[in-house]
């Protein structure tokens, strides 16, 4: 079957390639049961339904007998009929036939997600009701399913579900001024995302769950190539640790887009008016024919005007969170690395013991080396010897050198975990918050908030650094002797894949962060070497854990690991 044409209009958007849905209530907004079943938005989406329900009818039934082969505007004069009790409403077709296409109609709008957006005016009331306007629609939405289900069905409910009936989400749009430069001017009238609202917990599903190869620096400018308007692309304002970012994507990639808010601090709109970013990435934009990997994603820098510039194609891969999340701090780590500050693949976590010490523990690795589950080994093993674990970063930091000193920072305020690394006990105490996507699928994910930005981004000093070893036999922790067995350790980025990615089996990656450095190896390695520098002359616990995740997932040996790892903590 192919794939209908999206619907386009004023109002509403709706494409069924990527099921992915927009309302826009400036265009229209909905007051009554009877302006929802007489609009043209309704009737546009009912022969989407039946445009794929048609399928789905035997070959030999009847067109006249059968309810989901009528036209569009006999589905709605039907439902018209009941709603206004006609005599005739069922001349025609059985009560029960119709509610069975009534709850498929129903089912199928909630497949998609429904986004529906408000664009701020100067003294608009919309700035402080719209989760109001909003929850308007979602009732009419659920009134008129639940006005014709019971009259169907002769009786009204003894069991009501209240779910997100209209939309999924929510968005407040308005224009910001910013200090676009020569050749950005195309960016202007892109509105940016100033407020969010989302009905957790989400299930996403999107057409790619993988990420595949490597960004790669472009000779051109993406912004030479981007044809983006007001009426397809949003832009959300992000502080990806100390920079700033401007996030111009595609409607289509509206999932990818509203789960940015569970992973980087969206910005004020009053605070970012008239700043130049540091960063911009293009979501949904083509490359140019010279480009290394088309299907994949690239980056520049403007030299000229200091920002890095991303770009991403609009591809099925790409639809994966992945992509968005990685480009955005592939653009970050590079900043960072010319700021001589270096990007930390790995997650940092505050320790709070039972007997009042605090340590800060940073791990190191590449995807599936073991570092989020190296933490909730130590949970489980600590017992009461542990008051406290507070995540300062899940996935990407960076180390700083400022007056003699060494720090760490974060740079997300949410984290994007595998479900399988999850313990029960961290998946269902998060969900009413969590944005999940492909949940029934390998590599499914979910996005759930953790920290501050103002926690992330401040100044933490290092108490141990482990390498997160999934390939080795050993069992425990282990401290380098000497600066340049670490620093090789480190710097050879070694693990065994596990799927999170295209790769298989034993593989190497520079610094284990193929997000900046190893695009940018040259500039990295003194930053490197100054940070070694340091951790030694200041005689840091620099070591390796090893983890066993590419060998043996029973746990046990993971958990071996970190009894040792606690043990040598609690002397420190």
């Amino acid at each position: 079957m192919l794939t209908p044409e999206p619907i386009d209009l004023a109002a509403f958007y709706a494409n069924p390639d990527r099921s992915v849905a927009v309302l826009n209530y400036n265009a229209r907004f909905i007051t009554s049961i009877f302006d929802l079943v007489n609009s043209q938005e309704l009737a546009s989406f009912v022969r989407l339904f039946l445009d794929e329900q048609r399928d789905k009818v035997p070959l030999d039934a009847d067109p006249t007998a059968t309810f989901n082969l009528v036209s569009p505007e006999t589905y709605l004069n039907t439902v018209k009929a009941i709603l206004t009790d006609h005599p005739d409403a069922y001349s025609q077709f059985k009560p029960a036939e119709i509610l069975a296409s009534i709850e498929d109609l129903y089912s199928y709008y909630r497949t998609y997600l429904r986004v529906a957006t408000m664009t701020v005016r100067q003294n608009d009331v919309v700035t402080s009701e719209f989760m109001t306007i909003d929850q308007h629609f979602n009732d009419l939405v659920i009134r008129l399913y639940r006005t014709i289900e019971e009259k169907l069905q002769g009786h009204t409910n003894h069991v009501y579900r209240q779910i997100s009936a209209g939309s999924s989400a929510c968005v407040l749009l308005e224009q910001v001024q910013w200090p676009e430069p020569a050749g950005y001017e195309k960016l202007a009238d892109i509105r940016f995302i100033s407020r969010l609202m989302l009905r957790p917990p989400m299930m996403l599903h999107t057409k790619s769950n993988k990420r595949k190869g490597l960004f790669t620096a472009t000779k051109v400018n993406p912004l030479e190539n981007f044809k983006g308007t007001e009426d397809d692309w949003f832009c959300y304002p992000a502080k990806i640790g100390e920079s700033l970012a401007y996030i111009y994507f595609h409607r289509d990639y509206l999932a990818s887009g509203i789960a940015l808010a569970n992973l980087f601090q969206l910005a004020d709109s009053k605070e970012i008016a008239g700043k130049k970013p540091d960063l911009v990435l293009l979501f949904g934009t083509p490359g140019v024919a010279s480009d290394e990997q088309p299907e994949n994603g690239h980056y520049f820098y403007d030299e000229a005007n200091g920002i890095y510039v991303g770009q991403v194609p609009y591809n099925d891969q790409t639809t994966y969170f992945g992509y968005m999340k990685k480009m955005c701090l592939t653009l970050h780590n590079l900043h960072m690395i010319a700021e001589k500050k270096l990007p930390i693949h790995g997650s940092m976590v505050k320790i709070t013991f039972a007997n009042g010490k605090t340590k800060t523990v940073v791990f190191f690795g590449d995807s599936g080396a073991g570092k989020s589950e190296s933490i909730e080994a130590l949970q489980n093993v600590a017992d009461e010897e542990i008051v406290n674990i507070e995540t300062i970063f899940d996935d990407m930091g960076s180390f700083t050198l400022a007056d003699g000193k060494l720090y760490a920072q974060g740079t997300e305020t949410g984290a994007f975990v595998r479900l399988d690394d999850l313990s029960s006990e961290v998946a269902f105490n998060n969900m009413d918050r969590g944005v999940y996507m492909n949940p029934e699928q390998k590599n499914a994910r979910v996005i759930i908030p953790a920290n501050t930005w103002p926690r992330v981004v401040a100044h933490h000093e290092i108490d141990m650094w482990v390498y997160a070893n999934n390939y080795d036999d050993a069992i425990g922790i282990h401290r380098f002797e000497d600066q340049e067995s670490a620093k090789a350790t480190f710097v050879a980025g070694k693990r065994k894949a596990l799927g999170t990615t295209d790769e298989v089996g034993m593989s190497t990656t520079f610094f284990a962060n193929p997000f900046g450095p190893v695009q940018e190896q040259a500039a990295t390695k003194p930053v490197i070497d100054a940070v070694f520098d340091r951790l030694f002359t200041d005689d840091v616990y620099v070591g390796e854990i090893f983890t066993h995740l590419g060998n043996d997932k029973s746990q046990d040996k993971l958990n071996e690991s970190a009894r040792e790892l606690l043990q040598v903590l609690l002397k420190m």
